[in-house]
Order: C-alpha cells, then sequence, then structure tokens
C-alpha cells in the first residue's frame, strides 16, 4: 500500500535565492524511489507517492537529498493527501466566498498550542483574523498576504521560535488536495 503526498518546501525560488528548479526537484523525489512525482508552481510544492508512512523521515530524507544535491539547507514538510484534505475541510472561514489571496494556510511542524499565541492581541488587528488548527494556522487577511499587519505579526520569533512552518493560498492548498487524491 502506498500513500499520495505533499512535499511542502520553505522559502525556495524567492528573489531569485535558494534555487531549486522545479524539473530538479521532481528527478531528485524520483531518486529517493517515489512514485508519481509531479511539481505545482515554483514555490516548493511536490507530490509523490511513496510505501512510507513516516513523514518525519520522508522530509528529513528530502531535506538531506537537497543540501547534498543544491549546497543548502531547505526546511520541507511533508503532509499526507488525507492530511491536506481534512485540513482544507476543518477551514474554519467561508473559503468559498473569498478570493483565493484572502485566505492561507500555514503548515507547521508540530501540534500548535494556543498559549504560544496568547500575548497577540487579535482584536487589534480586524478585520484580520487567525484560527489554529492541530499543525495548520489558518489565516484570512482581507487585503492579502503583502499587506497582512497580522501575517508579520504572526511571524515574529516570539511566535515562531522552534517551529518549521510555510504558507500557502487557498488556491495552492485546494490544487494540493486535489494532486494527492488516491
Amino acid at each position: 500500500m502506498s500513500t499520495m503526498y505533499a512535499a511542502l518546501l520553505r522559502g525556495i525560488n524567492v528573489s531569485g535565492h535558494r534555487r531549486v528548479p522545479m524539473a530538479e526537484l521532481r528527478t531528485l523525489l524520483g531518486g529517493l524511489g517515489h512514485e508519481d512525482v509531479a511539481t505545482h508552481l515554483q514555490s516548493g510544492n511536490a507530490v509523490f507517492r511513496s510505501a512510507s508512512d513516516d513523514e518525519g523521515e520522508l522530509a528529513a530524507g528530502l531535506e538531506r537529498a537537497i543540501q547534498e544535491h543544491f549546497g543548502f539547507p531547505v526546511d520541507c514538510l511533508v503532509r499526507s493527501g488525507a492530511y491536506l484534505a481534512a485540513v482544507a475541510d476543518a477551514c474554519p472561514f467561508p473559503a468559498a466566498e473569498l478570493e483565493a489571496k484572502q485566505l492561507h494556510v500555514t503548515y507547521v511542524d508540530k501540534p500548535l498550542d494556543a498559549a504560544r499565541f496568547a500575548s497577540l492581541d487579535a482584536d487589534a488587528f480586524r478585520p484580520e483574523e487567525f484560527r489554529l488548527g492541530d499543525r495548520a494556522l489558518y489565516l484570512y487577511a482581507p487585503e492579502g498576504l503583502g499587506r497582512s499587519k497580522l501575517a508579520v505579526a504572526l511571524g515574529r520569533p516570539a511566535l515562531t521560535r522552534g517551529l518549521v512552518a510555510t504558507s500557502r493560498n487557498w488556491n495552492t492548498v485546494v490544487k494540493l488536495v486535489e494532486m494527492t487524491r488516491d
């Protein structure tokens, strides 16, 4: 039995830095023994099929391969298609009524604890809002991520210390669910 996964790479291909061409990423994933490899956009989204059921080890293996091949570290999160679908289904905001640029999901490497965010005065950022999932944070930013003051506040080191996190807009969330459907 094998499972479809998405690999979410953090901080690549931004302004020409930490360049990871998607064709090379597909080849790298295939070289790790994964099947049905495909990529989406240039921002570090890949899907693949694997017999492994250990997301952490899949991510660690990809991180090692990227370091060896490209010569720089890249944090990776690997999530099953079923998990991605559950995150999309659990969205606390009316996704169908919003523009994709208004809604984002930040995937993190470990469960989120509300206490981590207790110091943040969420009311000060209205109409922007965020909600916590288990290993996902949902952000509603009506003016888009580029203008979001809440996104900046959520990214402060005091709130993100010890986390590997990477964000995707709603279009990408939905596309990755589609691409990882068994």
